[in-house]
């Protein structure tokens, strides 16, 4: 049976998760602190009734403010129970209209929602000088005074991509690698009002702070505030850069998650272990 262990007593499930950040203390369970990890855990096993908790593991830990689109989790069932459709249905009465549970299916024990991802894609929405804010959607878009200039944005973020050392975009965690590979960055203006500015920033992995850390480096460039040369400089470093500006939370989405074929998920968490191990590495993603 797919997802399920070898001994037959538990099945695995992914969870597609959406929230709005903007009253959670991030993901990760905090005592005394609403969080996503803690809401769902809370509330799983109460509406599956099951007497022993949930531990979920999660594609990404975002931090307070940071939303989700496409959150992606994995929780471990008794072999014998099916959650379709009660777990959707039932959460959906009891959870708080800023956290969704949008489905629950079946996967290989091999899937692991942290370790199987290919890569992750996050969104950053700004309003600019050339933007019409709107109010409706404050809690999820950042504004900037500037206007932004899309072809300086794109050609610094072209700058960026490929394998190199991020320690100047991140928060340094004690024996914690900087070093990854950014797949895209790049940024369009949204023709419909408010026109809104959305870039775009993929990779395997993040450090700390590095999504918003690069967003405030494009828009410096973007904006004119500093020159092209300057990312470069900041790029070069292998320490915090002082002059990079790390942006609010609230302009941050985590869209989407990307996952391997099914006979390729051992594979890849495998893989990833080995890389986390070899590296000291301790986060995924903290943004």
């Amino acid at each position: 049976m797919a997802g399920s262990d070898s001994g037959g007593r538990t099945r695995r499930w992914r969870l597609d998760i959406g929230y709005d950040g903007a009253d959670f203390s991030g993901w990760a369970a905090q005592p005394g602190l609403r969080t996503v990890q803690g809401e769902l855990e809370r509330w799983i096993p109460r509406v599956l009734r099951l007497s022993e908790p949930v531990p979920i593991t999660v594609a990404g830990r975002t931090d307070a403010g940071v939303h989700a689109r496409g959150q992606v989790g994995h929780i471990d069932l008794p072999g014998d129970l099916d959650p379709r459709p009660d777990l959707v249905r039932r959460l959906a009465r009891v959870l708080d209209p800023d956290l969704v549970v949008h489905d629950v299916t079946p996967v290989p024990v091999a899937f692991d929602a942290r370790f199987s991802a290919l890569w992750r894609r996050y969104i950053y929405r700004l309003w600019d000088a050339d933007s019409r804010r709107d109010p409706v959607l404050r809690r999820q878009v950042v504004t900037v005074h500037d206007q932004l200039d899309l072809d300086l944005l794109n050609a610094a973020g072209r700058s960026l991509l490929g394998l190199r050392d991020f320690a100047a975009f991140c928060k340094r965690r004690e024996g914690a690698t900087t070093i990854r590979t950014l797949l895209d960055c790049h940024a369009v203006r949204l023709e419909d009002a408010p026109r809104t500015v959305e870039i775009t920033v993929c990779a395997a992995a993040f450090c700390h702070s590095m999504v918003r850390s690069l967003v405030g480096a494009l828009t410096a460039v973007g904006s004119g505030r500093r020159p092209q040369g300057w990312l470069d400089d900041v790029a070069a470093s292998t320490s915090r850069a002082s002059s990079v500006l790390v942006m609010p939370a609230a302009g941050l989405t985590l869209e989407e998650v990307g996952y391997p074929p099914d006979d390729e998920l051992a594979a890849r968490a495998e893989q990833a272990r080995a890389v986390r191990t070899s590296e000291h590495c301790g986060c995924d993603q903290m943004e």
